[in-house]
């Protein structure tokens, strides 16, 4: 039996071949996607339902705060005067997300 088609597809998770994958991806454009937002979405709710707090935290945080960077970076985090909307909206929503994970990690005992 030949099994070099084995030894192909191991080859693809070689760091040169993963790291060329992941420059290639516009991850950045994946937060604009519905239907991504529709997979993590239903991936919370379900890890919700089967009380997996950590994967649920997990999926939260990193959504969450690759939606408030790529908010944040396409509307400019230049001071032009004392204060500026975006980064409070980031300030904000990342307090939010801190606080969230935080709770659903540490405080919420079911």
């Amino acid at each position: 039996m030949d099994f070099s088609f084995i030894q192909d597809f191991f080859s693809k998770f070689q760091t040169e071949n993963v790291m060329e994958a992941l420059e290639n991806m516009q991850i950045g454009d994946l937060i604009h996607e519905p239907w991504f937002l529709i997979t993590m979405a239903t991936l919370a709710i379900l890890c919700l339902l089967f009380k997996l707090r950590l994967l649920f935290s997990t999926i939260v945080g990193i959504t969450g705060f690759s939606f408030l960077l790529s908010y944040t970076m396409e509307r400019g985090t230049e001071l032009e005067g004392l204060s500026n909307p975006t980064l409070l909206a980031f300030i904000g929503g990342g307090a939010f997300l801190v606080g969230l994970v935080i709770y659903f990690l540490f405080i919420r005992g079911d």
